[in-house]
């Protein structure tokens, strides 16, 4: 079977990912799980063979100098696929992350309406936050896609890879590869300043360097949505403050309350009837309060203003998994198994 063959059974499929590994047959990846297909285990020359077949002279030189590769394919009139190239024990190895051809909408995402109101903002920082395989990337395009159909403003999106392709509405939307189109994030941040953007994208706040032109831009007048790693809004905070050296942290926490607008965190979980995923999120809105919580790096108290802040749009991670649960979405060992407290669960039950 052809690389092409595995991507179409991919996208059939509706499987979040392929992986290609040495020595096993062809994984997808389908509602979580894995599904190992029926096809003979492939050998290092297949696998080699197999993936070299849709890179680019210039994209295997790299991958040899570099040993890692990550760029997005495209198969014409279907689903693109983010791609991860590696090599595990000599041999060479690829992830591939199904991306849809089209942007869903907030919507059909099952993101709360708060979450809309955030990329409405005129500046400001919104963060998108969760584990890797969370939706965090599918949530901005569809936040890029609201402001897209509803305002007329410069977008640059720096992307790593490029995943989901805009098409310029209302806005004009300009997505910039790194490694293709600018040498890092951090760079095409710090150009993007001068392009007369109005709303800013940054699929990744990776480094000091690049977390810094972020603030910097959401201070001076600018919306920035971007995305971490980071499991829930007190340790996105801590985060960002903890990557500046001590002697700068008073201030990054002063600009940190002055521009934060909300942090959105996700995770994606197995629905009860055993097909496809939904999201549960928790929601911390930048209020009076929360900016002052920042100011003092209170963080440990920021799950209680979270809890108590409703009425801002703003709910717990275990208050989305109660609601999920009884809505009969997802099943109690699920919601259990990814609840921050327990005791304050079973009260909410």
């Amino acid at each position: 079977m052809e690389l092409k063959d595995l991507l179409f059974l991919a996208i059939s499929s509706r499987a979040s990912d392929l992986h290609l590994t040495e020595n096993s047959r062809p994984v997808l990846r389908v509602d979580g799980e894995l599904v190992f297909m029926g096809e003979a285990p492939l050998n290092r020359d297949e696998l080699k063979k197999m993936i070299y077949s849709v890179l680019s002279d210039f994209q295997k030189e790299k991958f040899e100098k570099d040993r890692e590769l990550d760029f997005s394919l495209a198969l014409s009139g279907l689903d693109r696929f983010r791609v991860n190239v590696h090599i595990q024990r000599g041999a060479v190895e690829a992830a591939f992350r199904r991306i849809p051809l089209f942007v869903p909408n907030i919507q059909d995402l099952g993101l709360p309406l708060i979450v809309s109101e955030l990329a409405r903002r005129p500046n400001g920082l919104v963060l998108l936050t969760g584990p890797t395989g969370s939706g965090k990337t599918t949530t901005l395009a569809a936040l890029i896609e609201l402001i897209n159909n509803e305002r007329s403003v410069i977008v640059i999106s720096i992307e790593d890879p490029i995943e989901y392709i805009h098409t310029n509405k209302r806005s004009i939307i300009k997505q910039r590869e790194v490694y293709s189109d600018t040498n890092s994030f951090a760079e095409a941040l710090k150009r993007c300043l001068r392009q007369d953007p109005n709303v800013i994208v940054v699929g990744e706040m990776r480094d000091l360097e690049t977390i810094a032109t972020a603030l910097t831009a959401a201070e001076t007048g600018h919306l920035v949505l971007a995305t971490l790693h980071t499991p829930d809004a007190p340790q996105t905070v801590e985060r960002i403050i903890d990557v500046f050296p001590p002697h700068q942290q008073q201030q990054v926490k002063l600009q940190l309350a002055a521009c934060l607008q909300g942090v959105v965190s996700q995770l994606l979980l197995p629905r009860a009837e055993g097909e496809g995923r939904v999201l549960a999120t928790e929601v911390m809105i930048a209020t009076p309060g929360v900016r002052n919580l920042i100011r003092e790096q209170a963080t440990e108290q920021m799950p209680t203003a979270i809890q108590t802040g409703s009425q801002f749009g703003m709910r717990t991670m275990d208050r989305s998994l109660r609601d999920l649960y009884k809505a009969g979405v997802i099943t109690y060992d699920v919601a259990l198994s990814k609840v921050k407290n327990v005791e304050e669960f079973k009260q909410l039950m």
